[in-house]
């Protein structure tokens, strides 16, 4: 009888590492924090720098303590392997740059990271590289433009941030299977535990493990998980070339957090769900963003896709940009701040902040209006989040 497979909590928790042969192992995965490895064959030296997989050689092409990771984050995806990476943007560089080259096409969700957009318009402007938007809603949006002998890439994200939308994945990447067409998703608002998008028909699931895999705003990593190992290798050679790859140090951080993720994720989504709801209700909010609220456009996919809203959400202020303003830096509890996904509640306020330099109609362009406020809801009580959301709006 075939056992049944581990709960995602218990994975999580039990994190891979690497054998010792005395027959007792260390429970934490120990730091490795060497930058080479000696040998005493130059054929076996050799024969190691060409394989992902080989003995340890030198640190950008392998370490144990990275190696613990990329196993344990593949596992709690339902990949067959992975690379870690030294941020999330390096992940999402290195996999772009190992994919495309010029004259592709790449079709993106038109409500991506802006670390995304600016990586796919400068790819497009240094390689001619043509970049086609889409809503993320309608497959058949998607094979209208991905129908031409040069598309290569779909890019998505599991949930946008700040808007909170959620993509069709299902429709998408099973389109993007019929066509041919390799595709990327960042899961990094969502997480394995509200969503794993290889399970859905993705190739390539991202991360920024800074966000709630470490969980700590104490760490700056990435990751990328593979549906196909061939994929890796393809990848492997130029993450080499690039020099973005996890530090050891970095890894044992993340690894340090990913056993407590399933239990913070709950604790960020609850908080969240109250909160989003609660501003419905408040006359100073026009408008809250959360895929776990029945209004959000996004709420239907949500239901289908993610296991729980995530911790995420966004509002917008009737007083506008000084409104936003005022409230960001009135908060006593949350913390004025560009990261998300720790343990502490984080505010920013885009239109004085990340999009400060936009004028009106370029904000309403972005998706951003000028009162709007996103907030990552951490694991404090959320009613003393929500005495400090009240007092701030007063």
């Amino acid at each position: 009888m075939e056992p049944k497979p581990l709960d995602l909590a218990t994975r999580a928790v039990h994190v891979v590492n690497e054998p010792f042969p005395e027959g007792s192992w260390p429970l934490s995965v120990p730091l490795v924090q060497s930058s080479a490895f000696a040998f005493d064959s130059a054929d076996a030296l050799a024969g190691a720098m060409a394989d992902p997989d080989g003995r340890y050689v030198y640190g950008r092409r392998g370490n144990p303590t990275v190696r613990a990771l990329e196993r344990t984050l593949a596992g709690l995806e339902r990949g067959a392997c992975a690379l870690a990476f030294s941020s999330g943007m390096g992940a999402i560089s290195g996999v772009l740059l190992a994919l495309l080259k010029p004259g592709d096409r790449v079709v993106a969700q038109r409500c991506l990271y802006g670390g995304t957009h600016a990586v796919l318009a400068d790819l497009a402007a240094r390689y001619g590289i043509e970049v086609v938007r889409i809503s993320g809603d309608d497959p058949a949006e998607f094979e209208a433009a991905a129908v031409h002998p040069a598309t290569r890439l779909l890019v998505l994200e599991t949930v946008a941030n700040p808007t909170g939308q959620v993509p069709d994945l299902p429709g998408l990447l099973a389109a993007a299977r019929r066509l041919g067409v390799l595709s990327m998703v960042d899961n990094s608002l969502a997480s394995p535990v509200l969503c794993r998008p290889l399970e859905l028909g993705a190739d390539v699931v991202v991360h920024s493990t800074t966000k709630y895999l470490s969980g700590h705003s104490d760490v700056l990593g990435g990751a990328a998980v593979f549906a196909d190992d061939g994929l890796r290798r393809r990848i492997w050679p130029r993450t080499v070339e690039l020099g973005a790859c996890a530090d050891p140090f970095a890894a044992w951080l993340v690894l340090r957090g990913i056993p407590t993720l399933p239990l913070r994720m709950r604790e960020h989504c609850a908080g969240a769900a109250v909160l989003a709801k609660r501003l419905e209700g408040r006359p100073e909010v026009t408008a809250v963003h959360y895929p776990w609220l029945p209004s959000h456009p996004s709420y239907a996919l949500a239901r289908k896709v993610l296991s729980g809203g995530g911790g995420l959400l966004s509002f917008e202020l009737a007083g506008g940009r000084e409104a936003g303003r005022a409230f960001i830096e009135r908060l006593r509890i949350g913390r004025l701040a560009l990261s998300l996904g720790g343990v502490e509640t984080l505010v920013t306020h885009p239109a004085s902040t990340s999009h400060r330099e936009l004028d009106g109609a370029e904000l309403a362009a972005a998706g951003v209006a000028p009162g709007l406020v996103r907030m990552s809801v951490g694991i404090e009580a959320v009613e003393d989040l929500w005495a400090d959301v009240e007092q701030a709006l007063e």
